[in-house]
């Protein structure tokens, strides 16, 4: 039976190998590590795949990360290794699962992503809203490229609200997030625009994701601004994670 922990792990993996695939990025897969070898604006990301990584790997993540002229994440969900004398500095995030069980409605109207125009707009959610830097000034499809629409493990979802009389998919866009089904589903990037913030964006898109997944269960990683939200939920810690950067 599967771990919570190796569940989380196995959610980043698929997250990962989906967007180095549709990204055209290098995807090197060992036992010990998954890595994605991005372009400048990507970097290099590398996910640890067990505890207990062999000599071989540890050796070969040492020289990807020392080969690498451009920014470096490594996340280690066992936060087992200790990567500082590669000139990497840590940080602790959460990792949380929530079991499947009722969900209220969403308050406000979430919507899945079907279409390419639809997915410029969640990214450009998501790039300016968690934000993802390197990735500004924003240019479609350079984060999401379209392709992963025609990955029927990955879902995207955007929450409206209504500042103007509009309704529905045609309120204003104010979230969005990434979601990326395995033995259970991963929730990546959620986030929502500063202008829309404490206005009940992320709880009502956290609603209506959930209730798409009812019958498996959901990992992340929180933020620390997101844990209130994810603990009211249900969500629950797995393990303190390390990211390396």
């Amino acid at each position: 039976m599967t771990s919570d922990l190796e569940l989380s792990v196995r959610n980043a993996a698929a997250m990962w190998t989906a967007l180095a695939e549709s990204r055209g990025h290098r995807l090197l897969r060992r036992p010990g590590f998954l890595a994605v070898l991005g372009d400048a604006p990507a970097g290099l990301r590398i996910l640890l795949r067990a505890p207990d990584p062999s000599a071989d790997d540890r050796a070969a993540l040492a020289a990807l990360v020392r080969g690498r002229t451009g920014s470096v994440v490594v996340e280690d969900q066992y936060a087992r290794l200790d990567l500082a004398d590669l000139g990497l500095t840590p940080r602790t995030l959460p990792v949380m699962i929530r079991r499947p069980g009722p969900v209220p409605d969403p308050s406000l109207p979430v919507t899945p992503v079907e279409h390419a125009d639809q997915l410029a707009v969640a990214e450009d959610v998501v790039v300016h809203g968690f934000p993802l830097e390197p990735f500004q000034p924003y240019r479609p499809g350079q984060a999401f490229p379209p392709v992963l629409l025609d990955r029927p493990e990955v879902r995207f979802f955007l929450v409206h609200r209504d500042v103007a009389g509009a309704t529905g998919p045609d309120a204003t866009p104010a979230g969005a997030c990434l979601t990326v089904r395995d033995e259970g589903v991963g929730l990546y990037w959620m986030t929502s625009l500063p202008a829309h913030r404490s206005q009940g964006v992320g709880r009502a898109l956290l609603h209506g994701v959930l209730a798409r997944f009812g019958d498996v269960p959901m990992t992340l990683t929180a933020a620390r601004a997101g844990r209130p939200l994810y603990d009211s939920l249900g969500f629950i810690p797995v393990a303190d994670a390390t990211w390396w950067g």
